[in-house]
């Protein structure tokens, strides 16, 4: 093949099964904001590390300052001498450039860098950047500002990861799992209320779980029931709620129905439950109790 067809095709397979090398060039921004050491000895101690972390920093902070932009994300390269590059990556919630802050944040992550026989580069580089520009602080002690939230946000992302890290934010649904969904934890509000017409519980189940119960058809709270495992009697109970299926999304609800009780049993725990159905029409729903939710 080699002889028929030339080099190049042999030189493709093998880069295509993995078996050599395809060395490429990425395209780079032209105006990427980098900033880069070498030395003259590989470096391995994380007190080393640490110090020229924070000079980096400051370069780094400088040139975003002239340009009047913060960093929403840095990437931290490390050069070993043996041509291995470790990566430590850095989200922050809102564009910063304040050196401190920075530094302290990359340098909560060096004990992930493995220098092996010593780092010969640093290079940090502002892989995304929003415009920040300077704002004005509060000029006496009657003006009180908003709590600056975005410190800790910082710090437990780059700890849990940014999933982990976010806030609640009501959804205009009636259907209860669907009325909550997750947000960055500094966004802006969305303009939807919570619902006031009816309680909500402090805790909604990632899904509801089915459970025995006695209750009189067609409208009545439930005697007991028996949610994982437990028997509970009721002592009170307020209701009922109905929730109407969201036809315009699924045919199966075009006429499915839910009616919700808040309910107490004798111990004073309360949960918010559910029958499936109207309680007369089978079509409406099967008529089994769910436990949808548990208040405080």
């Amino acid at each position: 093949m080699t002889r028929r067809f030339g080099l190049d095709l042999c030189r493709r397979l093998d880069q295509a099964l993995g078996q050599a090398s395809e060395p490429i060039e990425p395209l780079r921004p032209a105006d990427l904001v980098e900033v880069r050491r070498g030395f003259a000895e590989p470096i391995a101690a994380a007190e080393t590390i640490a110090r020229y972390i924070g000079k980096l920093v400051v370069k780094l902070c400088g040139a975003l300052e002239e340009r009047g932009l913060g960093a929403r994300q840095l990437d931290l390269l490390c050069w070993r001498v043996d041509a291995h590059v470790q990566t430590v990556r850095l989200g922050l919630a809102r564009p910063q450039r304040d050196p401190q802050r920075l530094t302290r944040l990359l340098c909560e992550k060096i004990e992930t860098i493995a220098p092996g026989f010593g780092i010969d580069i640093l290079s940090l580089t502002a892989v995304m950047v929003e415009p920040l520009e300077a704002r004005q602080m509060a000029s006496s002690l009657l003006e009180t500002a908003a709590p600056d939230l975005s410190g800790l946000v910082d710090v437990l992302a780059n700890r849990v990861g940014t999933r982990g890290v976010y806030r609640m934010a009501p959804v205009p649904s009636d259907v209860p799992e669907r009325s909550v969904t997750r947000i960055p934890a500094l966004s802006e509000p969305g303009g939807v209320g919570w619902p006031d017409h009816w309680p909500r519980p402090s805790r909604l189940l990632p899904r509801p779980e089915p459970n025995e119960t006695l209750a009189l058809l067609p409208d009545h709270p439930p005697v007991w029931i028996a949610w994982r495992g437990i028997r509970r009697k009721m002592a009170r109970a307020d209701g009922p709620e109905r929730v109407f299926g969201e036809w315009w999304k699924r045919d199966a609800e075009l006429i499915a129905v839910r009616d919700y009780f808040r309910i107490e049993d004798e111990a004073g725990e309360r949960y918010w439950v559910f029958r499936a159905g109207d309680g007369e029409n089978s079509e409406t729903g099967s008529h089994r109790w769910f436990l949808h939710g548990v208040f405080g």
